[in-house]
């Protein structure tokens, strides 16, 4: 948990803070959001080649290499002199994520009592919580009090203390005598192409959508940095309040309740598309859109680990893989659009893509139900 904070707070730390930044390298915010887009880009390529050694190599080994090429790309993010030493150092930072967060995932999943899996993973996806509300949520107050630099240089010594007690814990994992399958062998497992078809399009629509909603506030609505934060905050008290329904697999199960966990983000989106004029809308809408996101994330990964348990490291590579492979496109792809039509334009996007989401999240169930159908 803590590690996925310390994760957590660096790729989402750089929104509410990129004006600032953006005034300090003298460039316009799409083009410093850019960093978010190579940290992005960096974890999918990392997730999609390195992260199928993690058996062979080890788990707790992995991680201790992820974070200390994590720690070192930090410090130099928060020193970098222009914006292009940034961005090569958060390709850096998403290159040790994309290790990372795999063995974090499917170690979550496979320590996890049987019947309790979605209770588990959702007690490890609230690092994404800790992160928002301890973490992301003072970004924008200490880039306002002091300096951006000062964000970084926060998340640094979180991560260094991170790779010593990696460092020091006595914990020796096994190794897999196995080669390592192929970065693509998750695609040949039934259930996994149509389940990473919304995972892409629910994470492009969040990215893409996050990305620009602290600019929106601070530029759109002249508001200062510091609201950035309360922003995040309410998102991160929203997902962490979602911990209350992660027992909803006990009465419905995953493949059903995830279309419609999906459904329910469409409907925030358009409910933020027609309401961010005001923050205190944007406030209560963030909040709803916290909570719906960390039910379809759970629901997600539950769905996807449930699929074939001798490849979960396999299958949750591809899915980091995807989801920031979507970072880069959410953060790049929606640069132009925002810049051209404006904060509104973006959350439309967004929901479009929702749908597709849940379409996709729904493929896997049907074509189960018509096989059955068919042999009957």
């Amino acid at each position: 948990m803590a590690a996925v904070a310390v994760i957590g707070c660096n790729s989402l730390g750089l929104s509410p803070i990129a004006p600032e930044v953006a005034h300090t390298f003298g460039v316009s915010v799409p083009e410093a959001m850019a960093g978010t887009a190579a940290f992005g880009l960096g974890t999918s390529l990392s997730a999609l080649l390195l992260a199928r050694h993690i058996d062979r190599v080890g788990a707790w080994r992995m991680l201790r290499i992820a974070f200390g090429l994590l720690s070192a790309s930090l410090a130099v993010t928060a020193a970098a002199p222009f914006v292009m030493v940034l961005i090569a150092a958060q390709f850096s930072a998403g290159a040790a994520a994309g290790v990372a967060l795999p063995a974090i995932y499917s170690n979550a999943a496979e320590i996890a009592p049987k019947g309790r899996e979605t209770k588990t993973v959702g007690l490890m996806l609230s690092g994404w919580t800790l992160s928002m509300v301890a973490g992301v949520s003072l970004s924008a107050l200490l880039a306002d009090w002091l300096h951006w630099r000062v964000v970084y240089l926060a998340i640094f010594i979180l991560a260094a203390g991170a790779f010593l007690v990696l460092c020091l814990s006595a914990h020796r994992d096994g190794r897999s005598s196995e080669s390592a399958p192929s970065p693509l062998a998750a695609l040949s497992i039934p259930g996994v192409p149509p389940l990473l078809v919304a995972c892409g399009a629910f994470m492009t629509a969040f990215y893409g959508v996050y990305a620009y909603l602290g600019d929106h506030l601070h530029e759109g609505l002249g508001l200062p940095l510091g609201a950035n934060g309360m922003v995040t905050l309410v998102y991160g008290l929203g997902f962490g309040a979602a911990t209350l329904l992660d027992g909803i697999e006990k009465r419905v199960p995953a493949r059903l309740s995830l279309p419609y966990a999906f459904l329910a983000v469409f409907v925030v989106y358009l409910l933020l598309s027609a309401g961010n004029g005001s923050y205190g809308a944007v406030l209560a809408l963030t909040f709803l859109w916290g909570l719906a996101n960390h039910l379809g994330l759970n629901l997600l990964i539950v769905r996807l680990t449930a699929l074939d348990p001798a490849r979960r490291g396999t299958i949750m590579g591809m899915n980091s893989a995807v989801t920031y492979l979507a970072t880069f496109a959410g953060t790049l792809g929606f640069g132009p659009l925002y810049a051209l039509a404006g904060f509104t334009a973006l959350t439309a996007a967004a929901a479009g893509l929702m749908i597709l989401a849940s379409l996709a999240a729904g493929a896997p169930f049907r074509s189960g139900a018509l096989k059955i159908k068919l042999e009957h």
